[in-house]
C-alpha cells in the first residue's frame, strides 16, 4: 500500500510568496558583506514563491513580478543590477509555464503577455543601445517557450484524463455486456426447461399425476439452481465491497457441469449425446465459462426451437484448441431474431475464437466453436 506524501502546509507555500518582496529587497540592500554573497542571497530568495506556484500560480508569478521589479528599480545602477534582472527573468519565465499548466488558456495568455510586458520594461532599465533589439526578441521568446511548454503539460494532463475516461467507460460497458451475456444464457435455458415441464405437467396433471409431480420437482430443482446463480452473477458486482457479511461466492460453471446440463436438458424432453474427446484437463476459467455457456445456450435453443427430442454435443480439446459442436434433427433453418446466438458468436470472438451456426449438411441444425487455449494453459 502507498503511504501519502504529506503535502506542505498551504499558510507556509503563501507566506513564501508574501515575503518575498520583501526578502528579495533587504539580500539585495543589506550594508556591507561580499557581493557574489549578495548575489547568492538573492538567487536564494527567488526560491520562495515557488512553493505558491502549484496553489496559486497567478499570485506567484505577481509576486515574482512585483519583486523583481522592485529590486530592478533600486540596484539598477549597480554592478549586479543586471544579474538581478537575468535571475528574475528566469523565475518569471517558470512561473509562466506554471500558469499556463493550471489555468485556462485565455489567462494564462494574458499572464503571459502581462510577464512579456514587465520583462520588456526592465530590459529598458538595464539595457540600452544596440543589444536592445536582440534583448527584446530573447525576452518574447522565452515567454513564448514558457507559455508553450506549459500549456503542452495542461494538454497532456486533458487527454491523460481523457483517456482513463475512455478507458473506464469501456470497462464498465465491458462488464455490463458480460453481465447480460451471463443473465441472458442463465435464465433463457432455466425458464425454457421450466417452460416445458410446466407444460407437460398441465397436460398430464388430470391422467398423470406421477409424471406431473415429476415435472414439478424439475421445476422447482431447476428454479433453485437458477436462483443460485442469479445470487453468484450478482454477488459479482459487489466483489469490491470489504464488508466482513459478504458471503463467499460460488464457483463459475464450466465443462465439469456438463453431465448435469444433461440431466436438466433430458428432464425437458431433449436426450443429449455428450461426446468428450481428448485432454480432460482443466481450462483457464474465462474459456471453460465460455465453453459451458454456448453449449447452454444452444441446447436451449434446442429445446425451444428445434421440435426435435435429441442432439448431440462433442467437445473435443486437442492440442492449442478447443472444438465444440452442437447438432440436432430438428427443423433446422436460419437463425431468427434475439440475443442466444450473438451473444455465443462475441463470447467466443472475445478469446480470438472461430464462431459458425446455421442449418446442419444433412438438416437440422449445426453451433460449432474452435477457441485457442493460450500455451501457458496447455
Amino acid at each position: 500500500m502507498s503511504v501519502p506524501v504529506p503535502r506542505r502546509p498551504a499558510w507556509l507555500a503563501w507566506a513564501g510568496g508574501l515575503l518575498f518582496p520583501i526578502a528579495l529587497f533587504l539580500a539585495a540592500t543589506a550594508p556591507g558583506g561580499d557581493q557574489s554573497l549578495r548575489v547568492a542571497l538573492i538567487g536564494l530568495s527567488m526560491l520562495l514563491p515557488f512553493g505558491l506556484l502549484r496553489r496559486a500560480p497567478i499570485a506567484a508569478l505577481l509576486s515574482i513580478l512585483l519583486g523583481g521589479v522592485a529590486v530592478v528599480l533600486v540596484l539598477h545602477n549597480q554592478w549586479y543590477g543586471r544579474t538581478i534582472a537575468v535571475i528574475a527573468a528566469v523565475v518569471t519565465y517558470i512561473a509562466v509555464g506554471f500558469v499556463a499548466s493550471a489555468r485556462s488558456r485565455r489567462v494564462s495568455i494574458l499572464a503571459a503577455f502581462l510577464a512579456a510586458g514587465v520583462q520588456v520594461a526592465l530590459s529598458l532599465i538595464e539595457w540600452s543601445g544596440t543589444a536592445m533589439p536582440s534583448v527584446f526578441t530573447v525576452e518574447v521568446m522565452a515567454v513564448v517557450t514558457a507559455w508553450v511548454i506549459g500549456y503542452s503539460v495542461r494538454q497532456r494532463r486533458r487527454y491523460a484524463a481523457a483517456e482513463r475516461e475512455q478507458a473506464e467507460a469501456r470497462a464498465v460497458q465491458a462488464e455490463r455486456l458480460r453481465i447480460a451475456r451471463e443473465l441472458h444464457d442463465l435464465i433463457a435455458h432455466s425458464i425454457g426447461v421450466i417452460a416445458v415441464q410446466a407444460g407437460v405437467g398441465r397436460r398430464v396433471i388430470d391422467t398423470q399425476p406421477a409424471e406431473a409431480r415429476n415435472s414439478l420437482a424439475t421445476i422447482e430443482e431447476t428454479s433453485r439452481e437458477t436462483l443460485a446463480a442469479l445470487r453468484r452473477i450478482l454477488g459479482s458486482l459487489r466483489r469490491s465491497d470489504p464488508g466482513p457479511g459478504t458471503a463467499p461466492l460460488d464457483p463459475a460453471p464450466g465443462l465439469a457441469d456438463l453431465d448435469s446440463l444433461v440431466g436438466r436438458t433430458a428432464d425437458a424432453g431433449v436426450q443429449v449425446g455428450l461426446h468428450r474427446h481428448g485432454d480432460p484437463g482443466p481450462l483457464p476459467p474465462d474459456i471453460d465459462l465460455s465453453a459451458f455457456r454456448v453449449i447452454q445456450e444452444a441446447v436451449t435453443n434446442v429445446i425451444r426451437h428445434a421440435g426435435t427430442s435429441r442432439c448431440d454435443v462433442t467437445v473435443d480439446r486437442r492440442p492449442g484448441e478447443l472444438s465444440i459442436e452442437i447438432t440436432d434433427d430438428g427443423r433446422g433453418g436460419e437463425p431468427g431474431p434475439g440475443y442466444g446466438i450473438p451473444g455465443m458468436r462475441e463470447r467466443v470472438s472475445l478469446l480470438n475464437g472461430e464462431f459458425s451456426a446455421g442449418p446442419g449438411p444433412v438438416g437440422g441444425f449445426r453451433v460449432a466453436a474452435r477457441i485457442p487455449i493460450p500455451v501457458e494453459a496447455r
